[in-house]
Formats: structure tokens, C-alpha cells, sequence
């Protein structure tokens, strides 16, 4: 049975944020959960076919339209945000060096959801210690929750034309995660965020592949992150060109969004860079044995993408880069192997560069 909290909305909104930021989180707020307009949006992004191979996202939409349906009991969302940016090298530096692999911000460092779980939960225990005990359970991307409407809900930002939570002074570089909980918490009576992307089209017009088709609307068929990571199969050949040196996500409609001046660096250890992965060079990470791969990345959000996917992705970028006989040799070290995704990515780069006039040949 469902109890209410013994303070007001505006007293346990300041408590709420304090207990956030001491549990690391940038900002915390209790959501409302009229969720209607975003179950017709997504039924209609369904209809659609924009998911692409992800079923999942048919599946359960009842449970993300009515958090207790999710979770029984649950009257209450609590989202909290958490910037994920570590220092690193220059993005656009690192996109323009075709030699050097480009991995989203997110994933440089420890997998999020190994470290926004335990966050949520030290919120959620320093919750029931001051205001009583209560059930609850932490969700960050990891069953079907209305995440991004849940965020804007709870009023840390309005979602922009790139489809992401923007926030006035921090952006979008950030990373949401909930705690669905059946302790009765009025929301504070405050405005809903403005939509400040006003006539801007900097996320649509930069996109590589044109996946944001509309303003709100992405065509996940056509999304740099979805093909590199979500999807298991061939990556289309009308989108390999456009993907340059992206070899696991994307992170073009965030740097090109004027908001994004205002993103914070994370100071998480756990964020940090490993291996020098914010401007890996492409050769390196080809040569990688699936043994290597899997040491590598142990703990991080790049085993998304499987040590399949990966090669598949480097491949491409490899293909985009520009000829010469170290490129050529690394790809026909790979022109055999097992696995026949892989022999096919590969004999495209190798035709993308074998075709490539020898005077436009310089060093990887």
C-alpha cells in the first residue's frame, strides 16, 4: 500500500536534489506521469518501422505508457541525470583524423548502467531513511520506461529536435536513470521547461545519414548509433560513406546543438578514458584477437556492439580512410575470416581503397 511523503512538494524537491548530488547525480526531480501523447507518439514511430530490428521497442508498451503496470504499486517516478562527458580529446579533432576511430563520449569509460544503478540506489536508501521505508525499484535503460518523457517530466529539460533531453545549462551530454517507487510524492509546481530549440536546424542539417527526418523524429534505420551498435546485420552500403570513422555511436547532433557549449564535464572516475580510446588509431584496434577485444572492453558499454559488430564497424572506417599500404594490409588480414558479416565489410574497404587514386595516398 502506496503512503504519502510528510513534507511538502517544494521542501522535499530542495531534499531531493541535495540527496542527488551528495549520490552523484547532476539533478533529481519527481515526474508527472501523463505519458499519453508520448504512447501515441511512440505508436506512431512504431507504424512507422523507425525502430528498425529493435523489437523490443513493441513490446510492453502498456508498461511504459503506466509505470505501475511496470512495477506494481509504483505511484511515483523519481529521474535523476547525471553527466557522462569525461576529458578527452577533441571531438571534432578525432572525426576529422581519418586514421583514428570514433567512439561516443558515453562510452569511453565504465558501462553507465554499472554505475548509475548503484547511484539510484544509495538516492533510493537515503530516501527511506529520512522520509521512511518504502518499495521501490532503479531502472536506467534497462526495461520499458518512457525515459527521455519521464526526464522532461520531472522538469530537467524539454526534449529537443534531435529527439534528446536538453537541458539550459548543461545540454544534453547526460545520462537519465529512474527509481519507480510506491511512496506517494507530489510534484513540485513548477513550469514545464521551455522548448528552446527554436528555429534551429543545426541537429538535422549536420546529421551524416539525414536520420532525423523531421524535427522530433529520428528514422532509427538510418542512425550512425543504431547501425553500429544495435544493429546485428550488414550495415546498408548507401550509409557506409557517411559513416566515416564512427566505429561505435555517434555523437554529431549533440556537438553540433549551440545548447552543448553548456555541457559539464564529468569528474567520475569511473567516466574516465581508458586505453586511449578517445582517438584510438583504426589499424590498432583491427588487429585486436576476439581474446584481446574481450580484455579490453571488459566493463565497458562497447560489448554492445559484440566483437562481430566491431570489426564490422572498423572495417567501414577503414574503407573511409585514406589509401595506403598499412591500411590495405590490415584489411587483407581480415579478408578471411570465419565470420562472412565481417569478409563482406572488409572486401568493400578493400574496393573503396584499391579504386582510390594513388595520389591522393598519405599515411594513415
Amino acid at each position: 500500500m502506496s503512503r504519502s511523503a510528510p513534507l511538502s512538494a517544494a521542501a522535499l524537491g530542495d531534499r531531493l536534489r541535495q540527496w542527488g548530488a551528495e549520490a552523484g547525480f547532476a539533478d533529481v526531480g519527481v515526474a508527472r506521469l501523463e505519458l499519453e501523447k508520448d504512447a501515441s507518439h511512440l505508436a506512431d514511430w512504431l507504424q512507422r518501422g523507425f525502430h528498425g530490428s529493435m523489437a523490443y521497442m513493441a513490446r510492453a508498451t502498456e508498461q511504459r505508457a503506466a509505470p505501475a503496470r511496470l512495477r506494481p504499486g509504483t505511484v511515483t517516478v523519481v529521474s535523476a541525470r547525471m553527466d557522462c562527458t569525461p576529458p578527452a580529446a577533441d571531438a571534432q579533432a578525432v572525426l576529422a583524423d581519418p586514421a583514428s576511430g570514433y567512439i561516443a563520449r558515453y562510452a569511453l569509460g565504465r558501462d553507465y548502467h554499472k554505475l548509475l544503478r548503484p547511484r539510484l540506489k544509495r538516492l533510493a536508501e537515503r530516501m527511506c531513511r529520512e522520509l521512511g521505508p518504502f518499495g521501490y525499484r532503479v531502472l536506467t535503460d534497462s526495461a520499458p520506461v518512457f525515459e527521455k518523457a519521464l526526464g522532461r517530466n520531472a522538469r530537467l529539460g524539454w526534449i529537443g529536435k534531435n529527439t534528446l533531453v536538453m537541458n539550459r545549462k548543461a545540454g544534453s551530454f547526460f545520462l537519465l536513470g529512474e527509481i519507480y517507487c510506491d511512496l506517494a510524492i507530489e510534484p513540485e509546481d513548477l513550469a514545464p521547461p521551455r522548448n528552446n530549440c527554436g528555429t534551429c536546424r543545426a541537429c538535422l542539417d549536420v546529421c551524416p545519414t539525414q536520420a532525423i527526418v523531421a524535427p522530433y523524429r529520428l528514422d532509427a534505420r538510418r542512425c550512425i548509433s543504431y547501425l553500429t551498435i544495435e544493429n546485428r546485420g550488414p550495415i546498408p552500403v548507401e550509409f557506409r560513406r557517411a559513416i566515416g570513422n564512427r566505429i561505435f555511436g555517434c555523437d554529431d547532433c549533440q556537438l553540433a546543438c549551440p545548447w552543448n557549449r553548456f555541457a559539464k564535464l564529468s569528474s567520475e572516475v569511473d567516466f574516465s578514458v581508458r586505453l586511449g580510446l578517445d582517438r584510438p588509431p583504426l589499424i590498432e584496434l583491427f588487429g585486436w584477437s576476439e581474446g584481446e577485444w574481450v580484455q579490453a572492453t571488459e566493463g565497458m558499454a562497447l560489448r554492445r556492439a559484440g566483437y562481430i559488430g566491431w570489426l564490422r564497424n572498423i572495417a567501414i572506417a577503414l574503407g573511409n580512410a585514406p589509401r595506403s599500404d598499412a591500411v590495405i594490409d590490415a584489411l587483407r588480414a581480415r579478408a578471411d575470416h570465419e565470420d562472412a558479416m565481417v569478409r563482406e565489410h572488409v572486401a568493400w574497404a578493400l574496393a573503396q581503397r584499391l579504386t582510390q587514386s594513388p595520389s591522393t595516398n598519405r599515411s594513415p
